[in-house]
């Protein structure tokens, strides 16, 4: 079995709201990333990241959508602690963590995400040019380079400020995705001359395919209502066009749904 630290795995949401989740959860993680980074350029990215995720959450109604994710899954769970094997510690974790993210989500307004965008014309000028390449830069906004001029603790007050109502977004987009990922276990398969078929026989919204790195493939995962398709591509040399793979590829799936 090859160890999971010499595993890459690929994943494909399959409606629009997990496709959305995963945008989310990739935003969140390079927020994190770069709050990290003290510097200006670290300042810069972190606000950047920051608006990406207030664009992302204000285009629909997805506080409504997670909390009625949440709020079903605690309920299924619930209904499950009366049933022999299940660990009742485990359960009873698990419970305790949907509580919560279900109620920091609950306190926050629907649209508090437009609120802040509209409302804030420091953020509302940064995000007017932060899809124009070298938009931001000092001639452009001297705003900003005065902003990031400050003293580091400034800038990372306004920037916990401006991020404090979303971290009950961050805790239940991933908390949803780890019992999302977590609700089948992985099934071995082969993908004969480098393609797999399946006809999924129950309802799934993730598909995960996991290859060891040194396969030298990864997935071009095509799904639709009733089968998908798993085309291993040869991953060699990135400057030059890949080719789908001509030999047997082993794999993990795993089809996901709560």
């Amino acid at each position: 079995m090859t160890p999971a630290s010499e595993l890459v795995t690929f994943e494909q949401p399959l409606t629009e709201k997990v496709r959305t989740f995963l945008r989310l959860e990739f935003l969140f993680a390079q927020h994190q990333h770069h709050r990290a980074d003290g510097t200006p350029f670290g300042a810069r990215a972190t606000l950047h990241a920051l608006l990406d995720i207030l664009v992302v959450i204000s285009r629909s109604d997805l506080k409504n959508e997670i909390l009625k994710e949440l709020t079903d899954q605690h309920a299924h769970l619930t209904r499950l602690a009366s049933k022999p094997g299940v660990d009742p510690a485990l359960l009873k974790g698990v419970l305790a963590e949907i509580t919560q993210a279900v109620n920091g989500m609950q306190q926050l307004a629907t649209q508090f995400a437009n609120s802040l965008l509209r409302g804030n014309d420091f953020l509302t000028t940064v995000l007017s040019r932060a899809s124009i390449p070298g938009g931001t830069c000092a001639f452009d906004l001297p705003i900003y380079h005065h902003w990031l001029s400050r003293p580091e603790s400034q800038n990372r007050a306004d920037l916990d400020a401006w991020f404090a109502d979303l971290r009950p977004f961050e805790q239940a987009i991933n908390l949803y995705l780890k019992l999302l990922r977590n609700s089948v276990p992985a099934q071995q398969a082969v993908a004969r001359g480098g393609i797999y078929i399946q006809t999924p026989q129950a309802p799934c919204v993730l598909l995960r395919v996991t290859v060891p790195v040194d396969a030298r493939v990864y997935p071009e995962i095509s799904a639709g209502k009733h089968r998908f398709t798993v085309r291993f591509m040869s991953a060699g040399d990135v400057n030059a066009r890949s080719h789908q793979a001509a030999t047997d590829v082993p794999f993990q799936i795993q089809c996901c749904a709560l």
